[in-house]
């Protein structure tokens, strides 16, 4: 068997109100054509083709990369089966019938691949229809079945009769047919309806004339083939997606505070009792083993944590990592390449940039630690910075296992601190300071008698 997936992105997205067109416009941190191809890929199909149109070379830009997918051009857009038509030439296989096409939607974001499995299992050798039963069926076009209740035709909203708009089972837009017939049907179909377009639906009349058997299946959840036609609906559905990830969380057995307050923008695998406070923010991959604590309004970025490791509130970590039991936190910011050791400490207003600090080391209060590699039990005082940057070049700090650096000390990069070595506090350190020796530098205290503050004069 055979398998192309067709995936319809042409459409201007006018109710969005915005210049960049619909299918890039974000999901979960995602564009929502991402979505669709993601769930077309766990197919495996043979080919994905996205038919384009308005703004097409801005959607084939930012797909440019991923060579697995083929474009097509439906400029200008005369209805779905106009679009399926435009990629005709590209699909693949068809001698076999059991060789099969699949239409889905870039407006069309959150549909699983276990439900495009089944449709495409309950389809067999036939064509398969996605149906939905909706209490309000408003716009959408009717299933009409026949006396033994087998599917004979799908009628579109505007061309209903009063007795199809009271049925409740509706076309969701998605199906499949076997590529060889579909081919034949696209080239028969025409526009003689309310809106002067080529109905891909069309096709299922088509099917039963030709004594092809059309069956319907229905999504695992409703929310898999809502569309967005405006920022009102690509805000409930963020809603409807961040609750389902929560979910699914949940029965993983992840402690969530407030389920209705947890965005997911990514991937996020958690080991056993992890506990994540309100507000927060995965992004990226993320990956939390057992028993980590994430306070409240924390955002994560492709970020790895060991086991029992606590990150408290208002922090924020991008591309870091830490190994089992550090703490991080309140408002600690760790930046890109970022390495913390287990049981190690970085606290509030500490931000560590391409640092690694080791085992049993603490940065507990108001620091800055930018391209250091800082070894085991080392102690950073408050308001120490390593100074590596000139201006054009980075440079790198040394601090060896067991150092002691006193607060609101400057360590002028590149220089190392030897083991043991203790930096009193208010050094300006711009040579290596040696192992087991206190280095200070520090101007002679004195006062100046006789002098007055100024004043402000009248």
């Amino acid at each position: 068997m055979k398998l192309n997936i067709v995936i319809l992105a042409a459409g201007m997205g006018k109710r969005m109100q915005s210049d960049l067109p619909k299918v890039l416009h974000r999901i979960a941190g995602k564009p929502m054509l991402s979505h669709v191809i993601d769930s077309a890929r766990q197919l495996q199909p043979n080919k994905i083709i996205v038919v384009v149109g308005h703004g097409a070379d801005t959607v084939k830009h930012y797909f440019a990369q991923e060579n697995d997918l083929g474009f097509a051009l439906q400029m200008p857009q005369h209805g779905t089966g106009h679009a399926v038509q435009q990629a005709v030439n590209q699909l693949v296989g068809g001698e076999n019938p059991e060789d099969m096409t699949l239409v889905l939607y870039g407006d069309v974001p959150l549909v699983q691949s276990p439900t495009l499995t089944t449709l495409l299992k309950t389809a067999g050798t036939g064509v398969g229809v996605l149906t939905e039963t909706l209490a309000d069926a408003t716009g959408y076009g009717r299933i009409v079945r026949d006396s033994k209740g087998l599917v004979t035709r799908i009628v579109e909203h505007k061309d209903a009769t009063a007795e199809e708009l009271a049925i409740k089972e509706v076309n969701t837009g998605i199906l499949c047919a076997p590529t060889r017939l579909l081919k034949d049907w696209l080239t028969r179909i025409d526009n003689n309806n309310a809106q002067g377009e080529y109905y891909l639906t069309d096709i299922i009349a088509l099917a039963v004339k030709d004594g092809i058997p059309v069956n319907a299946a229905q999504p695992s959840a409703n929310w898999e083939t809502l569309g967005v036609n405006s920022r009102i609906q690509q805000a409930q559905l963020e809603r409807l997606w961040q609750a389902e990830q929560a979910r699914r969380l949940l029965e993983q057995g992840v402690t969530l505070a407030d389920p209705n307050n947890f965005n997911l923008r990514g991937s996020l695998r958690c080991g056993r009792d992890v506990f994540i406070d309100t507000g927060c923010l995965f992004e990226g991959d993320v990956v939390l083993a057992d028993g980590v604590h994430i306070g409240p309004n924390c955002v994560l970025r492709n970020v790895t944590l060991g086991a029992n490791t606590t990150v408290d509130a208002f922090s924020h970590l991008e591309q870091a990592t830490a190994e089992n039991n550090a703490v991080i936190g309140p408002y600690a910011r760790l930046r890109p390449g970022a390495s913390l050791g287990a049981h190690s400490h970085v606290g509030n207003f500490v931000e560590l940039k391409k640092t690694r600090l080791g085992a049993y080391s603490k940065a507990n209060h108001l620091s800055y630690l930018g391209d250091a590699t800082i070894g085991e039990k080392v102690n950073i005082g408050a308001g120490t910075i390593t100074c590596n940057y000139d201006g054009v070049n980075k440079f790198q700090t040394i601090i060896e296992d067991g150092a002691f650096i006193g607060s609101d000390s400057q360590l002028v990069a590149p220089v190392t601190v030897g083991t043991n070595a203790t930096i009193g506090a208010g050094t300006t350190l711009t040579k290596d300071a040696p192992a087991g020796k206190l280095t200070i530098s520090r101007v002679k205290q004195f006062t100046i008698e006789g002098w007055q503050r100024p004043v402000k004069k009248s």
